[in-house]
């Protein structure tokens, strides 16, 4: 079984059910199961082949549904790639993932001309249209023999296509990690991964046809392609697909479609919360909500819960897991400020720098193994036998697990602040400051100091403008050891984000290296 077959399966047993509503429009099963079946069609008439690679440089849109189960029952291999990245960071990904068509909104067009003679192996490019009143004359653009509209490319399709045969072992999407020094890394996630997944997920979750999915999470993200539209889909629910995060659209698309289940990562419930016209009546249908892609502080976590009324459920993944390893289980006890316990089928544990599991309470780095690992880094094979060993990936992750086998998120492996020899994990001093009823928001991050090798830096965003960075010191006095307060504290009017929300240390640590 893979994806796109479970979809073919479903559209013929629930065919009437709505998939998604989109913007005022909405599609049946069996409606998306055609789309995605004629698209595959229309590729293969283009001489794309099983096994060519495809990119998606779209947002949360139902031609990325189409376009992604349409590559995956062809038989390609899938590179979501962030629309928002500068021409550079798209040409590495599209040169480097030997993309040979690129599917993008018609906004992409200026860039795939600034880029297409740096990209000779891109053979097509399929235009979504927007609509704009602004779109280039395409019959000038030195591109156009290679283009096509998603719509042409859809009429042309045929519905009898069958698609080859799917290996669970073939590669089905490539995901470039974020990663924190050099180049971007692809991850290769086989059918077997995405499929297997998606499936432990839906089953941990008791995800069902009567679910209605809020999906505000960026589709290209590994946590929102699996969480918020796999599960769904193979599950037989209905996304609600929202375009870009809004607090405002949230509450009105939760109140308007009786939304079900919420995923979303930590910046978001904070917004959420934040929001004043917000109202607990607004989410009453909601069964469930999901966090992930950063912890959660345990303040936030308990604010959310107390003012809505609804269970956050934490739960731990990463790209090169397809990428769910951890949730918190609904049929017993949540712990709050864990990530829960493993999910079916798939192993996680603490380990030393040799690689020997440690007891109970202590801290290590935190592994994992199960049908969801992923094949591999594309043409990196040392970087793929330095993250996998023995069957085991190793995240990089500082973790701990306690009696009743939940695991607990230390910290970043290398985002450990060094004070004096003594170690300081930022998530402690971030909990210390969330819990200050002032603060909105908190990043805590390791800088040079020539006493102590680095020093506990931290920012802030707080609601109230009068609030001092003696006050808040003050305040770490009392809850922290003396090593652990920050040198300093400064106040911004938002933290550095990237497109899933999450909070940009990188950016932060850049600009206190400049000012020095």
């Amino acid at each position: 079984m893979n994806l796109s077959s479970r979809l073919r399966d479903t559209a013929a047993r629930i065919g009437e059910k709505p998939a998604y509503f989109f913007m005022g429009e909405s599609s049946t099963y069996a409606e998306l199961d055609a789309a995605v079946t004629r698209f595959a069609s229309g590729l293969e008439q283009l001489g794309v082949k099983k096994g060519d690679h495809i990119a998606l440089l779209l947002g949360n849109t139902p031609q990325f549904v189409i376009s992604l189960y349409g590559a995956l029952r062809l038989g390609a291999t899938v590179i979501p790639v962030n629309p928002v990245y500068t021409a550079d960071e798209i040409g590495y990904i599209l040169h480097n993932g030997d993309v040979k068509t690129v599917v993008g909104l018609d906004l992409m067009i200026p860039l795939a001309e600034k880029m297409h003679e740096r990209l000779p192996k891109v053979e097509n490019y399929i235009v979504c249209e927007t609509g704009g009143d602004r779109e280039p004359d395409r019959s000038t653009l030195s591109i156009s023999p290679k283009m096509k509209t998603f719509t042409d490319l859809l009429a042309q399709g045929s519905q009898d296509f069958q698609g080859p045969e799917l290996e669970e072992d073939d590669v089905a999407v490539i995901l470039y990690t974020s990663g924190t020094t050099g180049k971007p890394k692809g991850a290769m996630l086989t059918h077997g991964n995405l499929y297997s997944n998606a499936n432990d997920v839906s089953d941990y979750l008791k995800i069902n046809e009567d679910d209605r999915f809020i999906t505000t999470l960026p589709m290209f993200h590994v946590f929102c392609l699996t969480v918020a539209l796999n599960a769904p889909l193979i599950s037989g629910g209905t996304l609600l697909i929202v375009p870009r995060f809004s607090p405002g659209e949230i509450f009105a698309i939760a109140k308007e479609h009786k939304a079900t289940v919420f995923a979303g990562v930590p910046t978001m419930y904070n917004f959420l919360l934040q929001y004043h016209e917000g109202k607990a009546e607004d989410l009453e249908t909601l069964r469930l909500c999901i966090s992930g892609g950063a912890s959660m502080p345990v303040a936030l976590l308990e604010n959310f819960e107390r003012k809505f009324n609804v269970v956050i459920s934490e739960g731990y993944g990463l790209s090169e897991a397809s990428p769910v390893t951890c949730f918190n289980p609904l049929d017993r006890p949540r712990k709050t400020g864990s990530i829960g316990r493993s999910i079916v089928n798939v192993q996680n544990k603490v380990v030393n720098e040799l690689g020997e599991e440690v007891p109970e309470g202590q801290v290590g780095e935190l592994i994992v193994k199960g049908p969801n690992v992923m094949k591999g880094y594309y043409k990196m094979p040392e970087e793929t036998a330095a993250t996998i060993k023995d069957g085991w990936l190793y995240t990089g992750d500082l973790a701990r697990k306690d009696e009743d086998g939940y695991f607990y998120i230390v910290d970043r492996k290398k985002d450990i602040i060094l004070v004096g020899g003594y170690n300081v994990y930022p998530r402690e001093v971030e909990e210390v400051l969330y819990n200050h009823e002032e603060v909105v928001e908190v990043a805590v991050l390791g800088v040079p100091d020539p006493n102590f090798g680095e020093a506990v830096r931290s920012f802030v965003v707080s609601k109230n403008p009068q609030l001092t960075e003696s006050e808040l010191l003050e305040y770490c006095s009392e809850h922290l050891a003396k090593y652990k307060i920050p040198d300093r504290i400064e106040f911004l009017d938002e933290l550095p984000k990237n497109t899933t929300g999450k909070i940009l240390r990188r950016a932060l640590k850049k600009q206190v290296l400049q000012s020095n």
